[in-house]
Parts: structure tokens; C-alpha cells; sequence
């Protein structure tokens, strides 16, 4: 049997999932968590096979999530299920830690055949994903690929206005860590200004245009 916890900040997607997954005979959904300290919690109560993970959850990030989970529970695989489909936020996940990762755009049965896929140790990813894997190993590394998982949820949080104190808060970190992590980002990006800094996140498809703000 696979057990399978879904990690979704609406309610609504995560009971259409629930209903499309327990139709399976061999798939059990043993819980649901909407933030990543819920999953935490979550994947030490119910010890699941496969986690579902959306990327953006009720403070701190699927990326958080995903690293904390593994933390708790190491066996665990993990099926990221996102709307973004940027090469930031693919190559972000499998640093993280992430097995596969598919969009929201794709089929049912994709996402049933990932999941088997991802419990039997191996990967998936949804064609569009792994054309952007093929082209990021071409190209060789980024600038975007230099960050750390952490560094990139702290840009991309920066650019969506947020504060380094609520940065902080939400990451369960000290706001003098925070701003040593956007003094470490700007060294990478060569960036001297938090502009620059919106300029980047916005070109490489971390925040959606009408999202991205600057802070001061």
C-alpha cells in the first residue's frame, strides 16, 4: 500500500485530490496539511510513502516544507505538484530534495502514474519539466542555480514586498539571519539594490509581475 499525505494550502484542491487518489486500490491518503509546519507534524504522525507538495503554502514555502519533512522523516519521497513551472523553482526542488515534479496542467493519470513511479524509487517529471531540465544541463549553471534552496525563498519572498522581520517570522528565523542571507544573495546576483534584486526575480519567474514589489 502507499501512503500519501497531500501538502496544499486550498482546502478545495486538496479534497480533489483526495477523491482522485483513493479511487486507487493500492493508494491510501493518510492526511492533509495546508503549511509546512503542519506537514512536519503530519509526516511524523502518519510515517507516509509519497507527499504531494504544492510549492506555495500558508508561510513558510513548499521548499521549507519539503526540506523539513525529509529532516523528520528521511525515507519519505516527495511528487511536487505546482502551477510554477519556472526552471528557478524545478532546480530549487531538487536541491531541496524533491523526486519528481509535475504542473498543475497535467492529466490525472500522470499524477497516478508519478506517484507509483516516485514510491517504486525512481523519478517523474511532466514533459515540460524535463524539457527544462534538459536545457538547464545545458546551459551549465546559473546565477539562479547558485543560490542555496534557503536564498531562493528568501529572494522570492523579498519580491513579493514582504518585510525581512515577516521573512523572518515565517521562516522561524532571526531577521539578522535573514539579512545575511540577502547580503549573501546580492554578493551572488551582483545585485546592489533591491531593484536589482526585484528586476531578477521577476525575470527568471519567481513572482508574477503584478506581485513583485520593493520593500524598504
Amino acid at each position: 500500500m502507499i501512503r500519501i499525505v497531500l501538502i496544499d494550502d486550498h482546502a478545495i484542491v486538496r479534497t480533489g485530490y483526495r477523491r482522485l487518489l483513493s479511487a486507487e486500490p493500492d493508494f491510501e491518503v493518510v492526511g492533509e496539511a495546508a503549511s509546512a509546519d503542519e506537514a512536519n507534524a503530519l509526516v511524523l504522525r502518519t510515517l507516509p510513502t509519497v507527499a504531494v507538495v504544492d510549492l506555495s503554502l500558508k508561510g513558510s514555502s513548499g521548499l521549507e516544507a519539503i526540506r523539513g519533512m525529509l529532516a523528520r522523516h528521511p525515507a519519505l519521497r516527495i511528487l511536487v505538484l505546482s502551477m510554477h513551472d519556472g526552471a528557478g523553482h524545478v532546480t530549487q526542488a531538487l536541491k531541496s530534495g524533491a523526486h519528481g515534479y509535475l504542473t498543475k496542467y497535467c492529466e490525472p493519470d500522470e499524477v497516478i502514474d508519478a506517484i507509483r513511479r516516485i514510491a517504486g524509487g525512481r523519478r517523474a517529471f511532466s514533459p515540460e519539466i524535463a524539457d527544462i531540465l534538459a536545457g538547464e544541463a545545458i546551459v551549465g549553471e546559473t546565477a539562479l542555480n547558485a543560490l542555496t534552496p534557503r536564498e531562493f525563498e528568501v529572494l522570492r519572498m523579498l519580491a513579493r514586498g514582504e518585510s525581512a522581520s515577516h521573512i523572518a517570522d515565517s521562516m522561524h528565523l532571526s531577521q539578522k539571519t535573514i539579512l545575511n542571507y540577502l547580503s549573501l544573495i546580492r554578493q551572488k546576483l551582483d545585485a546592489d539594490s533591491d531593484f536589482k534584486l526585484l528586476h531578477f526575480a521577476v525575470r527568471h519567474g519567481m513572482v508574477e509581475l503584478g506581485q513583485a514589489t520593493t520593500t524598504h
